[in-house]
């Protein structure tokens, strides 16, 4: 049987961490930051953490 390829949009939005957290991006980072505070800008910078029933599909989608 042939090896399962990833999804490579997949592959692109997120990673998976070494305990098995399926990590994304925040959005609304792209454009028209100039209104948005300094705070919030810290806040959607960061990495979170997908839901679980959002990460098991994305997994799938990932081979894992």
């Amino acid at each position: 049987m042939p090896k399962m390829k990833t999804n490579s949009a997949a592959k692109k939005r997120v990673r998976v961490t070494s305990t098995g957290k399926v990590m994304h991006e925040g959005c609304s980072m792209r454009h028209n930051l100039e209104h948005k505070s300094a705070r919030k800008r810290r806040q959607l910078k960061e990495e979170t953490a997908l839901a679980t029933s959002q990460a098991r599909k994305m997994k799938g989608l990932l081979g894992r």
